[in-house]
């Protein structure tokens, strides 16, 4: 079984407010006779389910290429949590132990593809650093990002960029039920951005790795 967490993508998909929306200009088309279909993408790089990388939030941090691919690859939990909305969650939002050292929680906060709502749960520093002291090196949310919407200092961005943590954002959770799958969420390899969209998902683990609960 394989879970695609990746929102669709389409010239009306909400982004963060100010951010660039997906556009799409068609060079050539064969349905106007030209021999082949070539078209033109511009949009943010925190498109969707997307990677931060430490320089979104860090002055002369790495940049998204720089990133070891093997962090957006492999064991991962699932944990869906009820925080209310506009929130930071506590460390004690966990009732079940980590068993992975690549977090998703599904705040069930926010969703796609309705319009943009500002009121997402986030994290708080307290929750970051439980998660460091477990083993985690990947933290993810359903939420557009880690911090709440009004949040100038990015608290829970910076807590991140202390422990090392990567930050995927933008997962779509809604029909995954809690446990561990093996997490494939690469980002491109661009050199010198900040963020990069992914095609997340998740692949249920068998075997002796199994490890759901």
């Amino acid at each position: 079984m394989i879970y695609d967490i990746s929102p669709p993508i389409s010239p009306d998909f909400q982004v963060w407010p100010g951010d660039t929306p997906p556009s799409r200009e068609i060079l050539m088309d064969m349905k106007k006779g030209d021999n082949v279909t070539v078209s033109t993408l511009r949009t943010t790089v925190h498109l969707g389910s997307h990677v931060d990388a430490p320089s979104h939030y860090g002055i002369d941090a790495p940049s998204v290429e720089q990133w070891p691919v093997e962090r957006f690859l492999g064991p991962c939990q699932v944990v869906r949590v009820s925080p209310p909305h506009g929130t930071r969650m506590p460390p004690d939002i966990l009732t079940v132990p980590v068993r992975a050292e690549r977090v998703l929680f599904a705040t069930q906060t926010f969703s796609h593809p309705t319009p943009f709502r500002d009121d997402f749960a986030a994290f708080t520093v307290d929750l970051i650093e439980t998660l460091v002291g477990q083993g985690v090196t990947l933290v993810g949310t359903d939420a557009p990002s880690v911090d709440l919407f009004p949040s100038q200092d990015l608290e829970a961005h910076h807590a991140c960029l202390e422990h090392n943590v990567a930050i995927l954002e933008g997962v779509v959770l809604d029909d995954v039920p809690e446990g561990v799958y093996e997490l494939i969420a690469l980002p491109l390899n661009l050199v010198g951005f900040e963020a990069s969209p992914v095609r997340a998902l998740l692949r249920e683990m068998t075997g002796p790795d199994d490890r759901r609960q």
